[in-house]
């Protein structure tokens, strides 16, 4: 690894204004919050992380004008438990039924349990979420031709204006707050995730429909040309167009923007980019040398700075924080054959680290993260360690609301560490994939997890083991020399540790006061 590349991970470009207090006077306006999830993107994906084959000019302004993370997590290597502890403040391996959805699920969050949509309504915030959502709707058996709930409108969002699952998974509509969006009440939708229905066509019988053919799985219903995940049927008038997705998801966000009255916002603006079937609109078509995949970065940085543009013309810039990172490491061959793997050249997703989503790795759960908050942030880089979980209390500070005991269980307060006022995050942190893995200072213990050490689908290394494994990751971030045979003590004090989190149910109160206590 070369020393800039070491340092950038170190995060040694300090920030300025370290170590000042986090303190908002009671008369100053609380700040709109906007946050940008991307989807399935990597560390290495952006030219503000040091990516050379694709150019991100919106993203890495963002960053010159914010502060770049280089140590920010999400809570899981796959998209729904990141998503369900990010708005819950709850690890997701906590509670069962919390792995990757069908697009029928049920409503995975409980609507009586504190949210970070909820709480910053109470404190005053007009709440919406725009984009994919892939937390269930509905309490069972869901009708999608009446009213859908429990959904967001149940957990804390004034409005959404949602896709329910995934793009590569039915039904393939729009929700607008708790109705399918120009859903023709004659052409009913029927969704089945056992069996076909009726006898429509499949990507497993009828290839030749086809525009975008499977590399694994992806072989049922066929909606736009593309096989799905799943049966559907009906809803024709309804049906998304993909190359149209980031736009329409554009439009609704500025839309709720400018709804902006005296109250501040929190919009969660949850983008399809850059996760499969990568389809971006015919106007980012060779923007760059890699294909579907790179051209859909472009058209996701093109998403980003229409989102930043308008908060500019709108004069809302100045007082918004806007945090845009990932739900996780980044896939390659994620089930279709669009080129991403022909076309990747020296492009490398992940950076530095190893593995990718899914994995046990670095790259399953370290992504790109980046603050801006003009009125506030000063521009630099940070090595804090910090968690997508720890938005609910970080930002219940920022807003001014209290939490609970119980409320956001494993959600730490390290607002002054995403603001870039300190360079201490957390001190510890767990990570979840096909294992758990606990990060404590330098080190991080992947606990034993046997299996096959590299995914026959996806071609990403997992992690796996028969034994625990350690590893320096400030000195050795791409996880090469495992230290567990020669730092049994480290060993044992990191499994110690794991275990005393799985036991608690509230990290934030239980554990985090115990081991600070003992440092």
């Amino acid at each position: 690894m070369n020393r800039r590349l070491f340092l950038n991970l170190a995060g040694s470009a300090a920030v300025s204004g370290l170590l000042r207090p986090t303190a908002f006077s009671a008369n100053a306006p609380r700040p709109n919050i906007l946050l940008i999830y991307a989807d399935d993107l990597g560390y290495g994906d952006l030219s503000c992380y040091g990516a050379k084959n694709i150019r991100t000019p919106n993203l890495d302004r963002m960053a010159k004008g914010g502060v770049r993370f280089t140590d920010a997590h999400s809570s899981s290597a796959t998209c729904t438990p990141s998503r369900y502890s990010m708005l819950t403040g709850e690890y997701a391996w906590r509670k069962k039924g919390t792995g990757v959805l069908p697009g029928d699920a049920r409503l995975i969050i409980d609507p009586k349990r504190p949210t970070l949509p909820g709480m910053l309504q109470n404190a005053g915030y007009r709440t919406g979420v725009v984009g994919k959502w892939h937390l269930g709707l509905g309490d069972g058996n869901l009708d999608w031709n009446g009213e859908i709930k429990p959904g967001p409108l149940e957990i804390g969002f004034d409005s959404a204006f949602l896709m329910p699952a995934t793009g590569d998974r039915v039904p393939c509509v729009y929700v607008k707050d708790r109705r399918v969006v120009g859903l023709d009440p004659k052409d009913p939708i029927k969704v089945d995730y056992q069996k076909p229905i009726g006898g429509e066509p499949t990507g497993r019988k009828n290839p030749e429909l086809l525009r975008v053919h499977p590399s694994h799985g992806h072989d049922m219903a066929i909606v736009n040309g593309v096989s799905r995940i799943g049966y559907m049927t009906g809803g024709k008038s309804a049906l998304w167009v993909d190359e149209d997705m980031a736009a329409e998801f554009v439009k609704r966000g500025i839309e709720f923007i400018d709804q902006q009255g005296r109250e501040p916002f929190f919009l969660y603006f949850a983008t399809h980019g850059i996760h499969v079937p990568r389809l971006p609109n015919r106007r980012f078509a060779g923007k760059t040398s890699m294909g579907p995949r790179g051209d859909a970065i472009a058209e996701l940085d093109w998403t980003a700075g229409q989102l930043l543009d308008h908060l500019e013309r709108r004069g809302l810039a100045k007082n918004t924080l806007v945090i845009f990172t990932s739900d996780n490491g980044p896939v390659v061959d994620d089930g279709y054959k669009d080129d991403a793997v022909e076309k990747l050249g020296g492009h490398r997703p992940a950076g530095p680290l190893r593995g990718g989503k899914y994995s046990n790795f670095e790259g399953g759960t370290r992504v790109p993260m980046i603050a801006r908050w003009p009125e506030r942030i000063k521009p630099g880089v940070s090595g804090a360690l910090v968690g997508q979980q720890d938005f609910f209390a970080s930002f219940a500070t920022l807003s001014g609301a209290k939490l609970g005991k119980d409320a956001a269980p494993d959600s730490f307060d390290v607002l002054p560490a995403l603001l870039g006022e300190s360079t201490k995050g957390r001190d510890w942190i767990v990570e979840h994939a096909r294992a758990l893995s606990i990060r404590r200072g330098e080190y991080k213990l992947i606990a034993a997890n046997p299996g096959p050490a590299v995914s026959r689908y996806t071609n990403i290394e997992m992690g796996t083991g028969s034994e625990p494994q350690l590893y320096r990751v400030t000195q050795d971030p791409g996880e090469q020399k495992n230290l567990a045979g020669t730092m049994p003590d480290k060993v044992k004090e990191l499994s110690a540790l794991l275990e005393k989190v799985k036991a608690s149910p509230r990290s934030r109160v239980d554990v985090r006061t115990s081991v600070d206590n003992h440092q």
